[in-house]
């Protein structure tokens, strides 16, 4: 059960669901039609040293898990291979627009500070738990970054602001942030309280983009669906108790347009169908329950 004040390696509550996310990236990087590279993701899924996540992987589950759950047809690992399509055109958007500081809410097993191209001079912060961190630096101890990357190792219900500044975080620049799977990890207050701070810290011209996904009438099914493939695998985690309730927070596309942000969304079928993706049937009503967006705060000269 989730605490206000609880913590985590990479193998425990929250921490375990980045390992999750990265054998999704490695699996669809596998695939003769993969529509994004992390040659990372593989290499941090096998640094966990769990056959479990081996097997969701690599796809060599039994077909009976398969068909409850497959990769390509369930909507939860659709959803995920879009938003990585998306965040990954979030930041090329943003690199062409010249912004060089990226910060990575909850950054986990991101790779984008070594996968992606980025222009000289970029720093790229990522902010997460302690240990999390040190799992990454160790598993990636032989890899080189591609921009000025730098950790800072901060419960983002803490005092995460401060942190950000002593590892050399300027305010008067625009920043281009991320909150990629982070938000239904927070109880409602804690997410508002997030947002604020960030906004406090963005210069004009600053970007945001994150995803949330809302409660569905579909839950129960996906759930279902996900427990047989994760028992299949050997891997147990509860995700639904990791998870705050949808009705305790605000809808994000509400809050940044209030705040004045220019405010667009991503369409996650859409991403994957433009792209030669078929998306079954099945898993769209899913997909269309999650939000992507990005909201960006308006220069001197910009109007909503």
């Amino acid at each position: 059960m989730r605490t206000d004040d609880d913590s985590w390696d990479i193998t425990e509550s929250v921490g375990a669901t980045a390992i999750g996310v990265a054998a999704i990236r490695a699996y669809e990087t596998s695939r003769a039609d993969a529509l994004f590279r992390d040659p990372y993701a593989a290499k941090l899924v096998g640094a966990v040293g769990s056959q479990g996540w081996d097997a969701i992987m690599s796809g060599t589950l039994s077909e009976q898990a398969r068909t409850a759950g497959d990769m390509r047809g369930w909507a939860l690992g659709s959803v995920l291979t879009a938003r990585t399509l998306y965040f990954d055109e979030y930041f090329a958007a943003a690199v062409r627009a010249g912004i060089r500081q990226i910060v990575i809410l909850a950054a986990g097993l991101d790779a984008r500070a070594y996968r992606l191209e980025w222009p000289a001079g970029t720093r790229i912060f990522e902010l997460d738990q302690p240990k999390v961190l040190a799992f990454k630096a160790r598993a990636l101890a032989d890899e080189q970054p591609a921009a000025d990357r730098r950790e800072v190792a901060v419960d983002l219900r803490q005092d995460w602001p401060k942190a950000l500044l002593d590892k050399g975080f300027e305010p008067g620049e625009p920043t281009a942030w991320l909150a990629e799977g982070l938000l239904r990890y927070l109880p409602g207050h804690a997410q508002d309280r997030l947002l604020e701070r960030l906004v406090e810290l963005s210069a004009p011209g600053s970007r945001m983009a994150l995803n949330l996904g809302m409660d569905s009438d579909m839950a129960d099914e996906y759930r279902d669906r996900r427990r047989k493939v994760m028992a299949e695998a050997g891997v147990r985690i509860d995700l639904e108790n990791l998870f705050y309730p949808w009705a305790d927070r605000k809808d994000p596309r509400d809050w940044f347009a209030m705040h004045r942000w220019l405010v667009t969304e991503g369409d996650p079928v859409a991403l994957l169908e433009d792209r030669g993706r078929a998306v079954p049937e099945a898993a769209k009503a899913g997909m269309g329950q999650h939000i992507l967006m990005t909201a960006i705060r308006p220069r001197g000269d910009e109007t909503q």
